[in-house]
């Protein structure tokens, strides 16, 4: 008889085949959300000319959007711990794409707003269970490398839809950008199919026939038989409250400064999305054309995800992270010294790096902390919590705009954030997180019923 720790495969497996499917699949799935949440920015000046809307409506408008993802975060990725994380990935997918979609069937502001939290609910929604997804499924060695290669494609869907936009909204219409929106659907059996099960999950269901199918694919050597038993570290363990697991075992203090960091990184995306072309427009700067900015923005981000992600597998994690946004303060508050153009965009890719790319990172970490049974949960919290940074920044600093201050304030009041989460990841009890938690495991016999928790394998 043998006893499997299934997460003890998952950590030591050898990346593989199965590997770069799951690789993909969220990847895809990634590129298509960036592309559903960047598509209303670059089709805002069209939309606001068609509906005769002023700025202040159109700010509604887009923000729609982000309360949508705030709820969709905390409320889908709590329910794909309860469900299934492969069906919560497809009625996000649906989400998100059916009513982006519809949007472009709106013709008045209030059905466009309607259809864009709608939306939101799948875009925000979408993320946490993605990252849980490939968190759980890769090599330790590289889980970071992984993670943040897989959500780099949230810059990629950013970019996707910069070039696309323009062609399509200048030869069909701003509609054409959110209909095509509508593709992901048909992947959805594909995905359904190719993507496996949350193992906890399985554990629960008690569906041992798919958690060896999922082993042997893990580790091609394992060779399964009738007397093998499963096992998971009772931290692991699934049951029906993930919520309050986020609060025990001594995790409830990090879980809130993971909040803080959440809401700060956020606070400085949206803050610098929203303001920073007409911020550098009103010093006198020539940025060239929006397509550019963006492009130059989110070219940093993924250079931001992917090497910080790097070196999170090398490093600390945690320290990787807090010096990336030490680097988003600096960065930021350079935006507000003088300089050329040239060397502008290069600060504008390193803070794109230090806070969309810093802010991938983080997804990470949280994904990282939480035991794979609340894992979702963890990360949609966080990141809900963080969505109302989002929907705040634009407001805030709208309005420090509006008092017309110096330049340099204005992005001292953005990098201000960058501090402020960077001592909340330092106070992040590593300790406490899942990868540092002893291995007591929960042993299941292959087609029976769960046995006490603590068994060791064997």
């Amino acid at each position: 008889m043998r006893t499997i720790d299934v997460h003890k495969v998952a950590d030591e497996a050898r990346f593989n085949r199965f590997h770069g499917l799951v690789l993909f699949w969220c990847a895809l799935i990634i590129i298509f959300d960036g592309y559903d949440l960047a598509v209303a920015g670059i089709a805002l000046p069209s939309i606001m000319k068609q509906m005769g809307v002023d700025p202040t409506q159109a700010g509604f408008m887009v923000s729609s959007a982000l309360f949508g993802m705030m709820f969709g975060a905390i409320f889908l990725g709590t329910v794909a711990d309860r469900i299934g994380r492969r069906w919560a990935i497809a009625i996000c997918i649906v989400l998100f794409s059916v009513f982006t979609a519809a949007a472009g069937l709106a013709t008045d502001p209030v059905t466009f707003s309607i259809t864009r939290f709608l939306a939101g609910l799948g875009i925000g929604g979408v993320m946490p269970n993605v990252v849980a997804q490939m968190t759980e499924y890769s090599p330790r060695k590289v889980r970071s490398t992984m993670v943040t290669l897989m959500f780099s494609g949230y810059a990629v869907g950013g970019m996707l839809a910069a070039v696309l936009g323009k062609g399509l909204i200048e030869s069909y219409g701003w509609q054409s950008v959110f209909f095509a929106a509508v593709l992901p659907v048909a992947l959805i059996p594909f995905i359904l199919k190719s993507l496996p099960e949350s193992m906890p999950f399985l554990l629960k269901q008690g569906r041992h026939e798919e958690l060896k199918a999922i082993v042997a694919k893990l580790d091609p050597a394992f060779r399964p038989t009738a007397a093998d038993r499963f096992a998971l570290p009772a931290v692991d363990k699934a049951d029906n409250a993930p919520v309050r697991h986020l609060f025990q075992d001594g995790r409830g203090f990090s879980t809130v400064m993971f909040w803080v960091a959440f809401f700060m990184c956020l606070f400085m995306v949206y803050a610098l999305s929203s303001w920073l072309t007409k911020l550098m427009a009103g010093a006198g700067y020539s940025l060239g054309s929006a397509l550019t900015f963006v492009l130059t923005l989110n070219f940093g981000a993924m250079i931001g995800a992917v090497g910080g992600g790097w070196l999170a597998d090398r490093f600390h994690i945690k320290w990787v992270l807090f010096s990336m946004y030490v680097l988003a303060a600096v960065s930021i508050t350079l935006l507000g010294v003088p300089m050329p153009t040239e060397a502008l965009f290069f600060v504008v890719g390193l803070a794109g790096a230090s806070t969309i790319g810093t802010q991938i990172v983080t997804y990470a970490y949280a994904g990282q902390f939480y035991p794979m049974a609340v894992r979702s949960t963890g990360i949609g919290f966080a990141s809900g919590v963080g969505r109302s940074g989002a929907i705040l920044a634009p407001i805030v600093i709208g309005t420090l705009v509006g008092m017309a201050l110096p330049l340099q304030q204005n992005f001292i009041a953005i990098a201000i954030p960058a501090v402020i989460a960077a001592v909340a990841v330092a106070m992040i009890n590593h300790g406490r997180s899942a990868s540092a938690q002893p291995r007591s495991v929960k042993v299941v016999s292959a087609g029976a019923s769960p046995v006490a928790a603590g068994a060791r394998t064997k």
